[in-house]
């Protein structure tokens, strides 16, 4: 009996002391300002020296990092060009701001240490002629290149096509983002990013545009804009614009959410699962009573962590999400199967029935061959659950299978490089990211020979359609949710203008008319027909929008601002895998034309991509 309560006083005196000596945690806030003209920094790092552990500040310079009250040792604060700083634990308090100073060596030659070879360039476009290189390290969490297994698929893109020979283009709508913030990533870390993971039309997509809500019962608004391109200078941009009808949050249907979250050991970063796990604290904070949310987990095998649980159950559901931890391999065909499972099991009707796939697309056991995945996906989406997939981590991020996945769900894919963005897609965009207005979006246009003789769609390489897919019911296509908008440019070679683009295919054709440009009566001033489709959310069969463009090109200087900023981004892009059709662009007048159109930019973001514009502009070209 003494000998059991001896033992029994032991543990009690044990836990107590493991209590009181067990570490504290808080979370570390504040704002990275350039030091001289305190300029809010985005992208900058802080990591806790001698660990993997950290995060980058957002578009406004701001960050949040967790760290231990026993911390002995210090955050380093680094940015490409910037003079790094450690703070010392002494010097923490809930919330710090830093300064950070340019740093003149590193502004006017530095080495970049990441992917590719050692090559010395001058940075933010800044010329001299220094005497001593300055190394910037990447940080040890940045993968060095005999590490990196990233894929992308190859993007070929298309020339000019004749209006004569074919005068209707048709490709569906795509609201997907993650290529910007792709790029960002990269960008942040002093890297250009591979060609094939510039999917222009994502980076143009990214940003919200000030496009008139739907005015009638149909749920798209369509905008056109004529201008010159500031590309190829006699040629002309025309910038379509949608916009699907936003419903107030409070007024969305009940959400049937199944999480499907890849605890592998791939995920085993500071910048996957912690981040996944903060991205889905952030949804918590948007779900109602009525919503219901279920979380299934894969690595080796596949299981159900939580069942469908109410959304004001806020603690049930974030002690699950919480608990989280990565390791062994990546069944991820089987974890498709039970979260589509569960969402099946318990399908609202009318709802928004949606599974949210969080990988790095890794997938290594069972199905998960692309082929298999992707047929499983589209089997999977007749049941009525669409698919969002949230992309994380690098080194060895399977962009190809995420994005393929994405497409064939009828779903939306994004990126999510930072805490910022965690929030943003979460947060500031629930409604749009979780909630579709408008399925299988497709948009043909045919243009008119009286003033068009060629034209080229800028990106959306993946997402051109057959015309005759336009009407085919049948034909998968991309999806709108509740207040996102879609922009696409085409680039347009006005009728009797010469242009190496587009050689003369048509003189000597013998049954068509050439010659003479023969119009249908009442058409003569139209220059182009825009046709949109779209079904709603619990239809089969398609609706029809039709818009149709009159007006004569204006100066590129009297368009919307959004219609300035969206053709910088499309020629950042251009520059950026050095297209053979970007004309006279360049990162200096991209960013020019970019800094002229920030219009409302309550966040930053427009500001963020004329920094990231800078940046490109100063990194060794590959």
């Amino acid at each position: 009996m003494l000998h059991k309560a001896t033992l029994f006083l032991c543990v009690l005196f044990t836990t107590l002391a493991c209590a009181q000596t067990k570490p504290t945690s808080r979370t570390l806030t504040g704002t990275v300002r350039d030091a001289q003209d305190f300029t809010p920094l985005s992208g900058v790092a802080l990591q806790i020296k001698g660990t993997q552990i950290g995060t980058t500040t957002d578009s406004q310079g701001r960050y949040q990092l967790i760290i231990n009250d026993s911390l002995k040792t210090a955050v380093i604060v680094s940015f490409i060009g910037y003079i790094s700083k450690e703070i010392k634990p002494k010097s923490f308090s809930t919330g710090i701001d830093v300064l950070l100073h340019p740093d003149s060596r590193a502004l006017n030659e530095v080495v970049v240490t990441g992917y590719g070879k050692q090559q010395r360039k001058s940075i933010m476009g800044i010329a001299s002629s220094p005497t001593v290189a300055y190394e910037m390290t990447v940080p040890p969490s940045f993968p060095r290149s005999d590490n990196n297994t990233e894929d992308y698929s190859p993007i070929r893109e298309d020339g000019f096509r004749d209006v004569r020979q074919q005068p209707v283009t048709t490709f569906s709508a795509d609201v997907d983002r993650a290529a910007y913030t792709n790029v960002r990533r990269f960008l942040n870390m002093g890297q250009l990013p591979p060609k094939d993971a510039i999917r222009v039309e994502e980076m143009i997509n990214y940003f919200r545009y000030e496009l008139p809500q739907p005015t009638s019962k149909d749920p798209v608004s369509i905008t056109t804009e004529l201008t010159e391109s500031p590309f190829n200078p006699g040629l002309q941009l025309l910038r379509i614009g949608l916009q699907a009808r936003t419903i107030p949050t409070d007024n969305l249907p009940p959400a049937n959410l199944t999480f499907l979250i890849d605890v592998s050991g791939s995920m085993n970063a500071h910048n996957k699962l912690p981040l996944v796990k903060m991205a889905m604290n952030e949804l918590v904070n948007q779900l109602r009573p009525s919503d219901r949310v279920s979380i299934v987990v894969y690595a080796g095998a596949a299981g159900l962590v939580l069942p469908p649980t109410p959304g004001n159950k806020v603690e049930r559901i974030r002690e699950a999400i919480n608990g989280l931890e990565a390791g062994g391999s990546t069944a991820g065909g089987a974890g498709i199967q039970l979260a589509y499972k569960t969402a099946r099991e318990h399908l609202l009707k009318g709802g928004n029935n949606r599974v949210i796939l969080a990988s790095d697309g890794d997938f290594n056991v069972g199905v998960s061959l692309n082929g298999d995945l992707e047929r499983l996906i589209e089997k999977e989406r007749e049941s009525g659950v669409f698919l969002s997939v949230l992309g994380f981590g690098m080194g060895n991020y399977k962009d190809s299978k995420l994005e393929s996945l994405a497409d064939k769900g009828n779903g939306n894919y994004a990126y999510i490089d930072n805490a910022q963005e965690a929030r943003k897609v979460f947060g500031q965009e629930f409604g749009g990211t979780l909630f579709t207005v408008a399925k299988d979006v497709k948009l043909q246009l045919e243009f008119n020979p009286r003033f068009v003789q060629g034209y080229r769609l800028i990106g959306y390489e993946n997402r051109q359609l057959n015309n005759e897919d336009f009407t085919n019911d049948k034909k998968d296509a991309g999806d709108l949710g509740s207040g996102h908008s879609v922009t696409a440019l085409y680039e347009l070679i006005p009728t009797g203008f010469t242009s190496s683009y587009l050689p003369n295919t048509t003189n000597d054709l013998k049954y068509q008319k050439t010659a003479d440009l023969v119009t249908t009566p009442g058409t003569r001033d139209e220059r182009l027909t825009l046709k949109v489709r779209y079904k709603n959310p619990d239809d089969s069969q398609s609706q029809l929008l039709t818009h149709i463009h009159t007006a004569a090109p204006v100066p590129l200087g009297n368009t919307s601002d959004d219609c300035r900023f969206a053709t910088a981004v499309a020629g950042f892009g251009l520059v950026l895998r050095e297209s053979e059709y970007r004309g006279k662009a360049t990162y200096g007048t991209m960013a020019a034309l970019a800094r002229n159109a920030f219009g409302s930019d309550p966040d930053g973001y427009r500001r963020e991509l004329v920094r990231l514009v800078e940046v490109a502009g100063g990194l060794p070209s590959k």
